[in-house]
């Protein structure tokens, strides 16, 4: 059904943003239709009770106030009509239910738990939604939806780099070099990335893996941005 599926309670309906938007309802995927994607994912995207005003302003900013007012409306119609019945709205105001899961939510209590490092043993596993946790709404270019991305984007990278440290102090090697990896991918010029990756291939004991890394990575940033690596990461490399 989802690649998030595992942390959804089939009980609560869920908004997927990941590969989406699309909803599930009893475990049932439901269509969104197209012209309410915005909206359901502006809304999904801000938890909280926001204004009609200003959520028809965010999403149809090159309208008059009456039109993007008729927009909203119409578009609140569609959703319900296709049997997504996920918005509270009154005359002032609309909200996301609170019953309604999302799942950028989850991956963002999922990051913070492992910044803060109080991530449960739960939380130390690996997962087939970091890509789209590093790419959120791709194709999406809304100033909001950017924001978002960023924003997600940013906590994924450093909650990778504190799950591999986590998993290289309890000795499951392999799960580290992969949770770095993603990182390292995703961002190659991000020398904490790199730095937990090189820890935990030195971890697993291989040095020759951790120097191959540490070379390919000074070449590139002597390549992009004509610098070295830190001192610190060029000593744990050298000093293994």
């Amino acid at each position: 059904m989802t690649t998030f599926s595992p942390l959804f309670n089939a009980a609560h309906p869920a908004v997927h943003l990941f590969r989406g938007p699309y909803v599930t309802v009893g475990g049932h995927r439901h269509e969104v239709p197209e012209g309410s994607k915005r909206l359901l994912m502006f809304v999904a995207l801000h938890r909280q009770r926001m204004a009609r005003k200003h959520v028809a302003g965010a999403l149809w900013p090159d309208t008059d106030e009456g039109r993007a007012a008729g927009n909203l409306r119409s578009t609140l119609w569609r959703l319900r009509g296709a049997g997504i019945d996920l918005i509270e709205a009154d005359k002032w105001s609309l909200a996301l239910r609170e019953d309604v899961l999302v799942d950028v939510e989850l991956v963002g209590d999922w990051a913070a738990r492992l910044i803060a490092r109080s991530a449960g043993a739960e939380d130390l596993k690996l997962s087939p939604w970091w890509p789209d946790a590093l790419d959120l709404l791709p194709g999406w270019y809304d100033d909001w939806a950017l924001s978002a991305r960023e924003r997600l984007r940013q906590r994924t990278l450093h909650a990778l780099e504190e799950l591999s440290r986590r998993l290289t102090a309890v000795g499951r090697c392999a799960e580290a070099v992969e949770a770095a990896m993603t990182a390292v991918i995703a961002e190659p010029l991000r020398e904490s990335a790199q730095r937990a990756l090189i820890e935990a291939h030195l971890a697993e004991g291989n040095l020759i893996e951790a120097r191959r890394g540490y070379e390919v990575y000074r070449d590139l940033l002597d390549r992009e941005l004509g610098v070295a690596p830190g001192h610190e990461l060029f000593t744990r490399v050298h000093a293994a």
